[in-house]
């Protein structure tokens, strides 16, 4: 059994940058969280977007390029949802997607934007992803009180 180095369990990943933390969330229709992953800075969208949705029933799925992938696609139409996914440019064949309904993925770049209000989210002085992500938590509830 292999051992989680530290810097893995802390949700902290080494990239061009240095360290950084990546925040994955998921929004309901008005723009509120209700779900975040902590990974790595390194780490792909793609591999937490399963994560992100299930146990949630919706009508659609937005989501951005990066999660644009064949087992993704099959997850949200197994929960009988519609995905609203551009394809990404290197597909042998385009999927047609709903642009205008695509326009409203501007809820989850603004929610990052209100998080970012929050100094102790923006800077990540926590160094516990645990205590990190009680503060996303607190500042969600703040969100959701607005």
């Amino acid at each position: 059994m292999r051992r989680k180095k530290k810097h893995e369990q802390e949700a902290v990943g080494i990239s061009r940058g240095g360290l950084s933390t990546k925040i994955h969330a998921a929004v309901d229709a008005l723009g509120n969280p209700v779900r975040f992953i902590l990974t790595g800075g390194q780490a792909s969208e793609c591999g937490q977007a399963n994560a992100l949705i299930e146990g949630f029933a919706a009508a659609y799925v937005l989501a951005d390029k990066g999660d644009d992938s064949d087992q993704f696609m099959a997850v949200i139409q197994a929960q009988d949802a519609e995905p609203v996914i551009p394809p990404r440019r290197n597909r042998k064949e385009p999927r047609a997607y709903d642009k205008t309904l695509y326009k409203e993925r501007n809820l989850v770049e603004r929610l990052f934007q209100k998080l970012k209000q929050f100094r102790r989210v923006a800077t990540r002085y926590e160094r516990l992803a645990r205590n990190y992500m009680a503060m996303l938590y607190l500042a969600s509830a703040i969100i959701w009180l607005n």
